[in-house]
């Protein structure tokens, strides 16, 4: 089993069965689990226009991020203590997306010219306000760009992690 099953499992059981109207997808990293569930859709009056219906979806997120508060905030110390990460919540409703709470990780790395200058380049054009910001960019570029492939390489880094755990020194 690897470790994101064990998370997606604990949830499951671990949060009440009346707040999203499916499980939630559970996401995590070394730093931080992300819980993004999905509430019931509004219903509106067949006139009303996107706006209403964006409206709607963002009170309805803000409704249950009021109303679960509490419970929220004490199955993240419990979570926070079983797997040594920090826990984020999110929810969806329709087309809207709302993360409550989450962490921005420094993530520090050594570039050469050739790679600073890309970076310099996003923010001489005003696509970036800094280097840190440019680099954020990027990744969110090649995320969206390359996101079959990083399925592709997480899959393969499961696999050996599964191979792993079959070895004698488990």
């Amino acid at each position: 089993m690897s470790a994101n099953d064990e998370l997606k499992g604990w949830f499951a059981g671990r949060l009440p069965k009346d707040w999203f109207t499916g499980a939630p997808e559970v996401r995590a990293d070394r730093d931080e689990i992300w819980i993004i569930g999905t509430l019931a859709d509004v219903q509106l009056p067949g006139d009303a226009g996107p706006e209403a219906a964006n409206a709607a979806r963002s009170g309805r997120i803000k409704q249950f991020r009021e109303d679960t508060r509490e419970l929220r905030m004490q199955i993240s110390e419990e979570a926070e203590k079983r797997f040594g990460r920090k826990v984020s919540w999110g929810a969806r409703c329709g087309d809207a997306k709302e993360m409550f709470t989450h962490l921005t990780v420094p993530a520090m790395t050594r570039l050469r010219l050739p790679e600073r200058e890309v970076l310099d380049a996003l923010v001489d054009s005003g696509v970036a306000r800094s280097r840190a910001h440019a680099l954020a960019w990027c990744v969110k570029l090649v995320q969206q760009k390359q996101g079959e492939w990083l399925e592709e390489l997480k899959a393969a880094v499961e696999q050996v992690g599964a191979v792993r755990q079959q070895g004698p020194l488990n």
